[in-house]
C-alpha cells in the first residue's frame, strides 16, 4: 500500500486541511493528496538523477496564482529530501531579490541558508547539523582507517588530512579557498568544544558579517559574502554537501513575480542579468550537484515590456519552440507550463480531502461520488469559471463545505450549495478575480 492509499495520522490531516483552507501549501502530507502532475513530476525527477550524478539543472514552473505551482514545488522538495538532498527555499519579495542596491540579493541568500533542510530536519536551520555530521563522519572514517581513538593525539592530524582533501576540492571554486579555511576553523572549534567560535563561522556562512575588518579579526578571512557574489557560495555549498555525504543541493525560489514588479527598469534588468548567470552556470556545466527551480506566473515570463522576455538573452533561451502547444508541452524544456487539472482529477482530490476530514473529526463520510460530482459541476459552471477558477479556490470552497456539514449535520450539501449567500459570494469572487487580471483557466 502506498502513501496515497494509507490514512494519514491525524496531526498530518489537520495540518493539510488547515493549510489548504488558509490558501497555503502544506509542508507535510502532500503524498496523501497529490493528484495529476504525473508528467511534470517525472520530468523534474529526471533532473534529480542528473544532479546526483554531478550535473546541474535549472527549471521554471509557470502557472497562474492558485494554479498549483507552489504545490508542485513543495512536492518535489519533499521528494528530493527523501532522496538525500539538502534543500533550500525562499520566496522573493521587495526585500528579497537576486540583486539590489540595498542588499536584497544577500537577503535572499540569508533566507535560503536559514531554510536549509534535510530529511531529519525538514523545518529548516540545518546548517549546524550538517557541519557537525560532516565532522563526525570524517572522524569516524579516520578512526576506522588508522585504528586511533579520540584520546590519541594523532587522530586530530589524521582528521586534518581528510578535511584537507575535502577543502582542496572546494578551494578550486571561486571563493573556495576562504570557504575551505573556515571549514578547518570550524573543525578545530568543534574539537576544542569552542561553541563561540563555531557560531562565528556559522554566522559567516549565513552572510551575516557586514564588515571585512570584523571577519578578519574574528576568523582570519579577508572577505565576506556580499550582494554581488552570494550565488558563488551556493555553488560551493552544493559541492561541499556532496562531499559531506548528501546527494546535492536543490534550491526552490518562488514568487518570481516580485522581479517583474520592480518599478525601476535598470534594477529589473540587473536582476534578470543575475538570473541569466545562474541559468547559464547550470546548463553549461559550471555548477555541480546543484538544482534550481523557480516559480513564476505566465506574465512574469512572457511580458516583453517588463517580464523575463524583456531581457533578450533570456527570451531567446526560454521561448517555446514552434511545436509546443496546450496538451502537448515539451516537459524537457527549461520552462514547464502547468496544464489545467481536469474536473475528474479535482473530483479525485475532493474524495481524498473528504476522507481525510471524516477521519480527522471521527464521523462517517456523508458525501458519495455523486454528491462530489455535483459540487465540482457547480464550481465549474459558474459565470467566468472557465477562465478564472483555480484549484486553490475549489479546495477552499470544498473544505468550508465539509466544515459546515460537520457542524450542521441536519443540513445537506445541496441546501448549502443552493443558498443565496453561497451563490452571491461565488459570483463576487469570480468578478473580483476577473478585475485582478486572471484571464486564463489553469489548475
Amino acid at each position: 500500500m502506498n502513501d496515497n492509499q494509507k490514512k494519514p495520522p491525524k496531526r498530518i490531516g489537520q495540518a493539510v486541511l488547515n493549510s489548504l483552507k488558509g490558501g497555503v501549501v502544506p509542508r507535510i502530507g502532500l503524498p496523501y493528496i497529490t493528484v495529476g502532475r504525473k508528467n511534470e513530476i517525472e520530468a523534474l525527477l529526471h533532473d534529480v538523477d542528473i544532479i546526483s550524478d554531478g550535473g546541474a539543472a535549472f527549471r521554471f514552473i509557470v502557472g497562474r496564482y492558485g494554479s498549483g505551482k507552489s504545490f508542485l514545488l513543495q512536492t518535489i522538495r519533499n521528494y528530493v529530501m527523501d532522496r538525500g538532498f539538502i534543500v533550500a527555499d525562499a520566496d522573493l519579495s521587495p526585500e528579497r531579490r537576486l540583486q539590489g542596491t540595498r542588499g536584497q540579493g544577500l537577503a535572499t541568500y540569508r533566507e535560503l541558508i536559514g531554510n536549509l533542510s534535510t530529511k531529519t530536519k525538514p523545518e529548516g536551520g540545518a546548517l549546524t547539523l550538517v557541519l557537525d555530521r560532516w565532522i563526525s563522519g570524517v572522524q569516524a572514517r579516520a578512526m576506522q582507517e588508522t585504528g586511533l581513538t579520540p584520546e590519541d593525539e594523532g587522530l586530530a592530524r589524521a582528521v586534518d588530512q581528510k578535511i584537507y582533501a575535502v577543502t582542496a576540492a572546494v578551494s578550486e571554486l571561486v571563493h573556495g579557498f576562504e570557504f575551505a579555511r573556515l571549514l578547518s576553523v570550524y573543525y578545530h572549534a568543534y574539537l576544542d568544544g569552542d561553541d563561540v567560535q563555531k557560531a562565528k563561522v556559522v554566522r559567516w556562512f549565513r552572510g551575516e558579517y557586514a564588515l571585512k575588518k570584523e571577519a578578519k579579526e574574528e576568523l582570519g578571512v579577508n572577505i565576506i559574502i556580499s550582494d554581488d557574489d552570494w550565488y558563488d557560495y551556493l555553488k560551493i555549498f552544493a559541492v561541499f554537501f556532496r562531499m559531506a555525504g548528501y546527494a546535492g543541493l536543490m534550491i526552490f525560489i518562488d514568487e518570481l513575480v516580485n522581479l517583474y514588479k520592480i518599478p525601476n527598469s535598470v534594477t529589473r534588468q540587473y536582476n534578470y542579468e543575475k538570473l541569466l548567470t545562474m541559468y547559464n552556470d547550470t546548463l553549461q556545466g559550471r555548477a555541480r550537484y546543484l538544482g534550481i527551480i523557480m516559480g513564476a506566473t505566465p506574465q512574469t515570463v512572457e511580458d516583453r515590456r517588463r517580464g523575463l522576455y524583456s531581457y533578450e538573452a533570456l527570451r531567446s533561451r526560454l521561448s517555446e519552440g514552434k511545436f509546443s502547444r496546450e496538451g502537448a508541452r515539451d516537459l524537457l524544456a527549461p520552462v514547464i507550463r502547468l496544464e489545467p487539472l481536469t474536473p475528474e482529477e479535482m473530483l479525485v482530490l475532493c474524495e481524498k480531502l473528504a476522507a481525510m476530514h471524516a477521519d480527522l473529526y471521527g464521523y462517517e463520510g456523508r458525501l458519495g461520488t455523486e454528491e462530489l460530482a455535483r459540487f465540482i459541476e457547480l464550481e465549474y459552471s459558474r459565470v467566468g469559471a472557465d477562465q478564472n477558477i483555480t484549484p486553490r479556490e475549489v479546495i477552499r470552497d470544498f473544505i468550508e463545505l465539509l466544515d459546515l456539514l460537520y457542524q450542521n449535520p441536519e443540513r445537506t450539501m445541496d441546501e448549502l450549495l443552493g443558498s443565496d449567500g453561497f451563490c452571491h459570494a461565488k459570483s463576487g469572487a469570480v468578478s473580483d478575480r476577473a478585475e485582478e487580471g486572471y484571464v486564463e483557466f489553469t489548475l
